[in-house]
């Protein structure tokens, strides 16, 4: 996930602390503000709503202070309600400069409309998934009829081996590519080592970056990427639930390169320190940044392994180190081919769960029945949508609407698939302009 920082800081403290519940300017006062007075409002509105959201504020490594005002002077959501009006107001009269300040514009505007509607939602306010999705996320989630899926598992038993229930089968099949837990380090680091080499190959990350892996339990998510500052990650992987070698490079593709870690690094070295936009210092979840987020993060295995490498690579690397038989790599190709159109099921079934159309029992059981999911794992998707909600469209629409626009703007060559891809990356990400293709130079040589 993503963002900003450097303003000029033309107010004493107890002022500034005072901004997010009123605007700078009156609302009367019809003058245009600059984007950097309307960043820094932006910054302090995100840190206030996560005082009363736990889950917001994904990341955040600007000024220590404005976290610690927004801390010490507690503001009603009502409150920040009507400071998000007012914002969302002086955007609308706000003249920017330059194509590339409107671009800034606008990446602003999308993303308060998705803070206003999640300061909806925490008001008590119950919105449909679907129009939840929209709002926040900028997409329509697709439906897909229980047939869908049973289409999937008519092909999947024709070549998962055994006899018996295809579910029992599937079960089986699984075990047999669990990666024992004394091995998992060990095959996470060779899975990010490789996606670091080949992200490398493309690009020139600014010197210092880095992570740490650390490994996890008792987490509603099977990994995740806390963005520190300074080019520097966290990445947790959740051991709690069975790790699996076909899992292995997406998930630190994902959340490592050219996934998360990438993408927060260059937004901060481009947009950050190179042009000071404060705004990009903060991350709020549950925002349309969180659709391109997650869905560069799950295209980014694509370049990594192109042309369905991934599962020979698996067989090489992982499979040796967890100990598991390399001839059933293809096979275990396979089937992860055909179950990634599965991936659709997580948001039908988030959205039958939290439209009450099903309950948590009937959820979990269809989990079980359309993704053969082991009962643990349909529990552990089922917490996943009571924590994050309408989130769960980001995974494979975001996926789908990423590699559309590569497609379509970087055509089959593989360096200008991987240019386009660091490309967005480092622009100021708006979610409407990925369905026209639309593209801006971010480099730094431009005039702010």
């Amino acid at each position: 996930m993503q963002l900003r920082f450097r303003a000029a800081r033309f107010c004493t403290t107890a002022i500034a602390a005072l901004l997010v519940a009123v605007p700078v300017r009156a609302a009367s006062d019809k003058a245009p503000t600059s984007l950097d007075v309307l960043a820094e409002r932006y910054v302090r509105l995100v840190l206030a709503i996560g005082e009363h959201d736990p889950d917001f504020v994904d990341a955040y490594y600007g000024p220590p202070q404005w976290r610690a005002d927004a801390r010490a002077h507690k503001q009603s959501l009502e409150a920040l309600d009507a400071a998000a009006r007012h914002l969302a107001d002086a955007l609308s009269r706000a003249l920017p400069r330059d194509e590339l300040s409107e671009l800034r514009r606008r990446s602003l505007v999308e993303q308060l409309a998705s803070i206003r509607t999640r300061l909806e939602i925490l008001r008590g306010k119950h919105l449909p998934f679907d129009e939840e999705a929209r709002r926040i996320y900028g997409v329509a989630p697709p439906h897909h009829e229980d047939e869908f899926y049973r289409a999937i598992a008519r092909d999947l038993d024709a070549i998962v081996p055994g006899d018996g229930p295809l579910r029992e089968r599937m079960d089986a099949f699984k075990k047999r590519f669990i990666v024992p837990p004394e091995r998992v380090n060990a095959a996470l680091e060779a899975a990010l080592t490789a996606c670091r080499s080949a992200t490398l190959a493309h690009t020139t990350l600014p010197q210092g970056e880095n992570f740490q892996l650390e490994l996890v339990k008792d987490k509603p998510w099977g990994a995740y990427n806390w963005y520190k500052g300074g080019y520097r990650s966290l990445i947790q992987v959740n051991v709690g639930l069975p790790l699996y070698a076909n899992s292995m490079a997406g998930t630190m593709c994902h959340e490592g390169y050219p996934g998360h870690h990438v993408l927060n690094t260059l937004l901060e070295q481009h947009l950050v320190k190179a042009r000071g936009w404060l705004e990009y210092t903060v991350y709020p979840l549950f925002s349309a940044e969180s659709l391109l987020a997650e869905g560069t993060a799950d295209f980014g295995r694509d370049l990594v392994f192109p042309d369905n490498t991934q599962w020979q690579w698996e067989r090489d690397h992982v499979y040796p180190i967890a100990g598991i038989d390399p001839s059933l790599a293809e096979l275990r190709h396979r089937v992860t081919e055909l179950n990634r159109s599965l991936a659709y099921a997580s948001i039908d079934a988030a959205r039958a769960y939290l439209d009450g159309t099903r309950s948590g029992a009937q959820t979990v059981a269809w989990l079980q029945e359309f993704t053969f999911a082991t009962e643990d794992e349909a529990r552990h998707s089922l917490k996943f949508f009571e924590t994050y909600r309408s989130y769960v469209v980001n995974y494979k629409l975001g996926e789908d609407l990423v590699r559309q626009y590569v497609d379509r703007v970087g055509g089959t060559d593989l360096h200008a698939r991987w240019n386009v891809f660091l490309e967005l990356l480092a622009t100021p990400p708006i979610v409407a302009d990925l369905a026209t293709g639309t593209t801006l130079d971010p480099s730094p040589k431009r005039t702010p």
